[in-house]
This record gives C-alpha cells, sequence and structure tokens, in this order.
C-alpha cells in the first residue's frame, strides 16, 4: 500500500516538473495509485473531487474574488493603489512598497491570495519595469505580498482553520491584523534594504504634503471600510462569513454604481474573470481533495501526528518538527486540502502541549501560506509568473532573500506568542 504512495508521489512530482497543469498531475498521481495493487474503484476520484469542492466555507471563495475583480475593474483598486503610492513614495523601491501596502489592505476586500496575485501581477507589475524594477524581482514581490492576504480577515484559511480545529473565527480574525500588519512590515522593511542595495528609485523626492495625502485617503475612504463591513456584519451575527462574502459583493457593485464606473461591459467581463479564476481553484482544490484521500485512507498524516504525539515530550521540539512538517507537506498539497487532512489532527496534539489555540493557527496558516510560493505546488509562484511572463529560475533566484524574511518571521510567531495572541487582551 505505502509502495503505491510513493509511486503516485514521484509520478505526481516528475508531471510537475515537466509543467503539467497543477490539477492534471494531482489527477494523474491518483490515477497511478488506483491502478496499483490492490487497487482501487477510480468512482472514488469523482466523489472526492465533487466533495472537495462542495464545502460551505469555499463558497466564499467565488464571493471575494468577484468583490476584487469588481473593484479591479471600477477602478476602485487603483483609488486604493494611489493612496498606498501617497503612503510609500518616499520609501526605497517606491512601487514594491506600495505592491506590499495594498495586499495588505486588499486582504479585507479579495480574501483570496490567487485574486490578489493575479490583479496585483495585471496592474503593478508592468508598473514597476517602467519604474526600472526586473520582472523577476517585480514578480517576488508580488507573489510574496499576496501570503498576507489569508493572514488578515476575512482570510479564507482562517475561516476554514476555526471550523475545522473548532477554534473561534472572531478570535482568528482578530488575530489575523497584528499576524497581517507584522508580515507587511517585515516586508516592507526587508525590501527598502534590497532597493537601496540594487538602487531602485524612490516614486517621489518630496515628502507628500497634508493636503494630497487626505485627496488621496479621502478617494480610498469608501473602499477602504469595506473590511469593517465585513468583520462588523460577522461580529454583530448579522451573517455567516460566507454570507458576508455576499455583502462584499455588493458593496463592490454598489461603490461602483456611486463612482459611476462599473459598465455593463466591465460587470461581464468581471463575473468571467470571476469565473475562470474560481475554476482554476476549484480544479486544484478538488484534485488536491483526490490525493487526500489517498493519504488518509493510508493514514499518512496520521501516523506522522502520532509518532509526534508519542515520541515528543518538550512543546519547542514539537513546534520545530511541525514546522519542518508543514513546510514540506506545504510543498506538495494545496493549502485548503492541508488543512482539510492536518488541522483536526494537529490542534489536538497542541493542545496537550498547552498551546494557545489561536497561537498555533497561526503557526499552522502561516506554514501553509509559505508553501503557496514553495516549488513544485508554489500555486502564487504559478499565478504570478504566468501572468508576467516570469522564468521560474530567474523567480526562484530573486525569491531566496524574501524565504529567509518568512522564515524569520515563522521563528518570531512560533517562539513569540504574544505576536499573535497579544492583541486578543484588548477584545477579550
Amino acid at each position: 500500500m505505502l509502495d503505491s504512495v510513493a509511486v503516485s508521489s514521484v509520478v505526481l512530482l516528475a508531471c510537475m516538473f515537466l509543467k503539467v497543469p497543477v490539477f492534471a498531475s494531482l489527477i494523474i498521481g491518483s490515477l497511478c495509485y488506483f491502478a496499483l495493487p490492490p487497487g482501487a474503484s477510480t468512482q472514488i476520484i469523482a466523489q472526492r473531487f465533487t466533495s472537495g469542492i462542495e464545502s460551505i466555507p469555499l463558497l466564499a471563495v467565488p464571493f471575494y474574488i468577484f468583490a476584487g475583480v469588481v473593484m479591479n475593474y471600477c477602478g476602485i483598486t487603483s483609488r486604493i493603489m494611489d493612496c498606498c503610492a501617497v503612503l510609500t513614495g518616499r520609501l526605497p523601491g517606491g512601487l514594491a512598497q506600495a505592491n506590499i501596502l495594498l495586499s495588505t489592505l486588499m486582504g479585507g476586500l479579495s480574501g483570496s491570495n490567487l485574486a490578489d496575485a493575479a490583479m496585483e501581477a495585471k496592474m503593478l507589475v508592468p508598473a514597476m519595469e517602467r519604474n526600472g524594477m526586473p520582472k523577476p524581482f517585480s514578480t517576488v514581490v508580488t507573489a510574496f505580498s499576496s501570503i498576507i492576504t489569508p493572514l488578515i480577515p476575512p482570510g479564507i484559511q482562517m475561516i476554514l482553520y476555526g471550523t475545522l480545529a473548532g477554534v473561534s473565527i472572531g478570535k482568528l480574525f482578530i488575530s489575523g491584523l497584528s499576524v497581517g500588519l507584522l508580515t507587511c512590515l517585515a516586508l516592507m522593511i526587508g525590501t527598502a534594504f534590497i532597493a537601496n542595495k540594487r538602487g531602485f528609485r524612490r516614486l517621489r523626492a518630496t515628502r507628500a504634503t497634508g493636503a494630497e495625502f487626505f485627496a488621496a485617503f479621502w478617494r480610498a475612504a469608501l473602499p477602504l471600510c469595506l473590511p469593517i463591513v465585513i468583520i462588523g456584519s460577522i461580529r454583530i451575527g448579522v451573517c455567516t462569513p460566507t454570507e458576508a462574502g455576499a455583502v462584499a459583493v455588493v458593496y463592490g457593485i454598489g461603490l461602483g454604481m456611486l463612482y459611476r464606473t462599473l459598465s455593463l461591459r466591465d460587470f461581464l467581463a468581471s463575473v468571467k474573470e470571476t469565473v475562470a479564476t474560481t475554476g482554476v481553484i476549484a480544479l486544484i482544490v478538488g484534485a488536491a481533495s483526490v490525493f487526500a484521500w489517498i493519504l488518509t485512507k493510508e493514514r499518512i498524516p496520521q501516523i506522522a501526528a502520532e509518532t509526534m504525539a508519542m515520541g515528543i515530550k518538550n512543546k519547542y521540539v514539537f513546534l520545530v518538527i511541525v514546522n519542518l512538517f508543514l513546510l514540506v507537506v506545504g510543498m506538495f498539497i494545496e493549502g485548503t486540502a492541508a488543512t482539510i487532512i492536518l488541522a483536526p489532527l494537529l490542534a489536538p496534539v497542541a493542545r496537550t502541549f498547552g498551546m494557545d489555540d489561536v497561537h498555533f493557527a497561526f503557526i499552522f496558516i502561516f506554514n501553509l501560506s509559505i508553501g503557496c510560493i514553495t516549488p513544485p505546488m508554489g500555486t502564487l509562484m504559478f499565478v504570478t509568473c504566468g501572468i508576467t511572463g516570469c522564468k521560474i529560475k530567474d523567480f526562484l533566484k530573486d525569491s531566496i532573500p524574501y524565504f529567509a524574511m518568512l522564515l524569520t518571521i515563522l521563528a518570531l510567531l512560533t517562539f513569540v506568542p504574544f505576536l499573535s495572541v497579544g492583541i486578543l487582551d484588548l477584545f477579550y
């Protein structure tokens, strides 16, 4: 049985290295498992694929993607971008800094890191290249800044983890603010050092005046209220996190009508792009669910989790091993599928070591966020490189310092719980 899993995993990796689409690689690898002895009914593939995308939390994905796409077509995203440019204009690597800040603000708008990465790759990377920044660097900044999106409420990963592990989604949302802002700050500081070293110019030589800042903020004020509307409606019980996605869509369309920038043509284009983006995500999630079923059937994650629970007595050793384990898992399994498999298994183990549920949740989520950029799965890497035309080898070369930044943040989140749970004292 384990031999079949090994063969299917090797075939999966080989397909990915041959640039076969991610969902197709997952299906081909899964088919190898079913074809090898003792075999299993291939009907399971269709069943698991369908059940993998029939998830209530995942229903929020197309809503948040649609909201983000509509705002992009309406020019609302450009209003937020202009505000970010004013705030970061004098920082080294001005547009790169604006890219990171925009991802942080868009975290409360799109809810999807793939949607955020796709939007910024189309809108910002060409502008960054015109500003003298190489395509690989521009693509790397776009991909790495997009991992902030699932950390800012209402991140879909937080909703999914809270549901599966029995953790308060409200507490995850609040803690997500501090973790997301910490990641934003760390990436901006690191980017400033890189920009200075490589001689990237600033957007402006003088500090923005109060009038310029107020004008930019006023244009972006209503779009920036969307996270407040979403979180507020959830917190007061008006709607569920999934229904809040529909609220985001209505709010985005309403802003487009208010600003008179949403035409019928743009609306239809937004629907088309949302369907295409959601379809890609659904294919990957469904295919990942099939492969996840194989791993679960063979008890691969359970064996790993049980081994950690029995063989480890020290909390910090447990955390180091969990980090290494999740980093490797994130390289091969899509984040949603990995959360479905591992959150119910690892969360109880963490509790036995006396760990705070919210603290461990963000260690878990941040690890899998790194996996979104790490080969061979690296969905953010493939999406951004596909849009910008950047070569994977060039992307990986320029991404080395950013991986170092993320691993540093992960270490801080792991061993300094205050960074993720300290903010809860203000609310609870």
